[in-house]
């Protein structure tokens, strides 16, 4: 397979770095400076910027990180924090644009996707510093939207650039992030004021629930490259994503609209199993990985690059930094949405 984070395009800023390209493997560099790891992400963090831009992502061995606090102060040092709202699943927060991973089952694995695309503005990059390696599997697949948007059937990606996709939600107190991990606040008055700021329609149900529909772009530009991207989170937040027994579950307690979450065409058209199957299948035939190790950053363009996470077994402690935000329009979207 050749390599999926081939070099962007001549006009981007290449960097100095020793950068191995792999062909089935994120991009590795390897260094030596576990004695002092914030000083040298200090000297060099124009270097991995760089680097990020002409691969799409970075995985840098060799800083040997050890505990929070440090992985706070170089992440802080390689982009500007960003608070998460709009969260899918509940996590630990440690200081702003640091956060635990997503408490999800380590059974079931997470799909391909790029954090907060569904938001007017999300993170334009990723960090991921792993502190405890798990005993099997569990790694953090990459793969390059570039890649996955020439690869998916032509007439599916069209349809989505034209209609754009929806994301319906139902926040409730026992399944998910809830309304005040999602939305900074449980208040009625100040949860109506962000959807309207953000172009989120939301309807109460009698027993306290909220529902939310958000329409926006799957293909954007990107900021930086102007390459087109796919990008969204079509795939893995569909109901037929999730695992068969627990959407059967959720069904039963629920009922068909209340699920969690779900993704539809722009239009309000069901997505399919078939398409859930075929997006996923792309994504399988052109991912890359690596197994974590300890002490292990990755840095990801949120834009170019989609990530996901595998099940495992064993303890696995990897923090995860969103940095940098970016507003969709500021991408040339397919979808114009604007908030109040």
């Amino acid at each position: 397979m050749s390599s999926l984070f081939a070099t962007a395009s001549s006009s981007v800023p290449t960097s100095s770095l020793d950068v191995e390209v792999r062909s089935v493997k994120p991009p590795l560099l390897r260094v030596d400076a576990s004695a002092d790891a914030r000083r040298w992400v200090a000297e060099h963090r124009d270097e991995l910027r760089a680097a990020v831009v002409e691969h799409g992502a970075l995985l840098v061995r060799g800083l040997g990180l050890r505990d929070v606090e440090e992985v706070g102060v170089v992440f802080g040092q390689l982009g500007r924090p960003m608070i998460e709202r709009e969260a899918f699943a509940t996590r630990q927060r440690y200081a702003d644009g640091l956060y635990s991973s997503s408490k999800w089952p380590p059974s079931q694995p997470m799909c391909m996707h790029h954090e907060l695309s569904y938001a007017l503005e999300s993170p334009s990059l990723m960090l991921f510093a792993c502190l405890t390696a798990p005993t099997e599997e569990g790694a953090t697949p990459l793969a390059d939207e570039t890649v996955i948007g020439r690869a998916l059937p032509a007439d599916l990606v069209d349809r989505f650039e034209r209609l754009g996709w929806l994301l319906v939600r139902n926040y409730n107190d026992e399944i998910g992030a809830s309304i005040a991990e999602a939305f900074g606040s449980g208040e009625r008055q100040a949860v109506e004021s962000y959807c309207r700021a953000q172009a989120i329609r939301f309807e109460w149900q009698p027993d306290g629930a909220l529902r939310t529909w958000q329409r926006r772009s799957a293909v954007v530009r990107h900021p930086r490259t102007g390459q087109r991207c796919w990008f969204n989170q079509i795939a893995f937040l569909n109901e037929w994503t999730i695992d068969p027994e627990v959407r059967e579950y959720l069904v039963d307690v629920y009922g068909e609209d209340g699920l969690p979450f779900n993704t539809r065409f722009g239009n309000g058209d069901p997505i399919g199993p078939d398409i859930v199957q075929t997006i996923n299948e792309v994504y399988t035939a052109h991912t890359v990985r690596d197994a974590w190790q300890s002490g292990d950053l990755m840095l990801v363009d949120n834009i170019r690059t989609a990530h996901a996470r595998e099940r495992f077994e064993g303890p696995r402690e990897v923090l995860v930094g969103m940095a940098d935000a970016l507003n969709v329009a500021d991408c040339s979207p397919t979808i114009e949405v604007a908030g109040d």
